[in-house]
């Protein structure tokens, strides 16, 4: 479920940002009361995600204008199916089109890379999970992308979850000084999360009795034999370049958790066009 609070900031900065002082071509060549239909149409298969985003876009931009979605948010779309429908004045279409279209691709190409992703590991117990690397000011509705797909989302922000990472540790004096710190000063309802990167770091941490271990940049051996030897005593999570990783390998380690940062920051949009009908 979206929450269009928080995302109408986006939407509207969006906007501001590609109209600027208006769009001159539009304004010049489309009289102001021409009304014109156009149709959403995936150009390739994939999960559709952002049509109520869409939706939303022409909502702030012109209320008149009619989107009737033909193919909403979580659903498999081949090439060639039209996704919505719009209709209302022509200038108000064409001024959202861009912006909304760039969230609609966007969007649904997470979704559909998520999905890929998810798929490549089914019958194992991992789930696929994103990581904070996303683009700026966008992270909300990337993450939606991600849950769209099938995937799961890791911390959303800073104060979401302690995740205690290698400069941490070099910061507070090793793996211990900083996890006793953390359950010193933080909540006792958030989990702790440790990165290791070798089975001296994993028996360290063990020792520290947190809740999830994340093995960073570790070979398929490496990670089954953390796997075996941390033996259920922790949740353990695969992270570091996984998106070039065969990700059934990574799953048949016995890991709970594989978190792909690439789902979200180097995602190759899906290919959706507005076409508009005669």
């Amino acid at each position: 479920m979206l929450n269009f609070i928080a995302i109408d900031k986006i939407l509207m900065n969006a906007l501001a940002e590609d109209i600027g002082n208006g769009d001159i071509t539009t304004n010049s060549a489309i009289p102001p009361d021409k009304v014109i239909r156009g149709k959403y149409i995936a150009k390739e298969n994939g999960i559709i995600c952002g049509i109520d985003i869409v939706k939303r876009v022409f909502t702030l931009l012109d209320p008149d204008v009619t989107v009737r979605v033909s193919c909403g948010d979580g659903v498999y779309a081949e090439k060639g199916t039209t996704i919505a429908e719009i209709s209302g004045n022509a200038r108000s279409i064409l001024i959202g089109e861009r912006v909304s279209l760039n969230f609609l691709q966007h969007l649904s190409g997470i979704s559909t890379y998520t999905k890929a992703c998810v798929d490549k590991i089914a019958g194992t117990k991992a789930i696929i999970v994103d990581t904070r690397k996303t683009m700026p000011g966008l992270r909300v509705l990337e993450k939606y992308a991600v849950k769209t797909g099938g995937g799961r989302n890791h911390r959303h922000n800073l104060s979401d979850g302690i995740l205690i990472k290698d400069n941490h540790i070099l910061s507070a004096g090793g793996i211990r000084a900083a996890v006793d710190a953390v359950r010193n000063n933080a909540p006792h309802t958030l989990k702790i999360e440790v990165e290791v990167e070798n089975m001296a770091m994993v028996r360290e941490v063990l020792d520290c009795h947190v809740d999830i271990i994340m093995l960073d940049n570790m070979s398929i051996e490496e990670m089954k034999n953390a796997v075996d030897f941390i033996g259920g005593r922790a949740l353990v999570e695969a992270s570091g370049n996984m998106g070039e990783k065969d990700l059934l390998d990574v799953a048949r380690t016995g890991v709970d958790i594989i978190s792909i940062g690439a789902l979200t920051h180097s995602t190759r949009a899906l290919d959706i066009s507005l076409r508009f009908q005669q």
